[in-house]
């Protein structure tokens, strides 16, 4: 199973990708960066895109798992099985480039996303969100 180091550089190793970071949403502070960073500044963009991450996590609208009335019925904890985010990904659409955040699972409560800068015109958005979700799922943290 591959740490932040591996899995940041099996990131840059998707056509297109200008950047990646291993954020923790709670402090704003990257846990490992590699490659480029919009503006330059890695620890800037780490704390902006941690600001948006809690707000989509704690917003109660944009957390609702869909389960209610109609909606996939309830695990025996109340809320969604195990230890998942109540957000999986965040796509963010810019004239020249996508920003994916994709929130990594664990056993324990964990606050901490991985972000992928990716050029609009070299990159897949679709096949860099499934790839991203892989390495979130194999990502090792500690």
């Amino acid at each position: 199973m591959p740490g932040i180091d591996e899995s940041l550089l099996d990131a840059m190793r998707l056509q297109g990708a200008r950047g990646a970071s291993v954020v923790d949403w709670i402090s704003g502070l990257a846990l490992g960066a590699v490659g480029d960073a919009p503006g330059g500044d890695v620890e800037a963009t780490a704390a902006e895109t941690a600001e948006l991450a809690r707000l989509a996590t704690e917003s109660g609208a944009l957390a609702l798992t869909g389960r209610g009335p109609g909606g996939p019925p309830d695990d025996d904890s109340g809320g969604p099985s195990g230890k998942e985010p109540p957000v999986q990904d965040l796509i963010i659409t810019n004239a020249d480039s996508y920003h994916l955040l994709r929130f990594v699972t664990t056993t324990f409560d964990s606050t901490v996303f991985v972000h992928l800068w990716l050029d609009r015109d070299e990159g897949n958005l679709a096949l860099a969100r499934i790839r991203l979700a892989e390495m979130a799922d194999r990502l090792v943290l500690g």
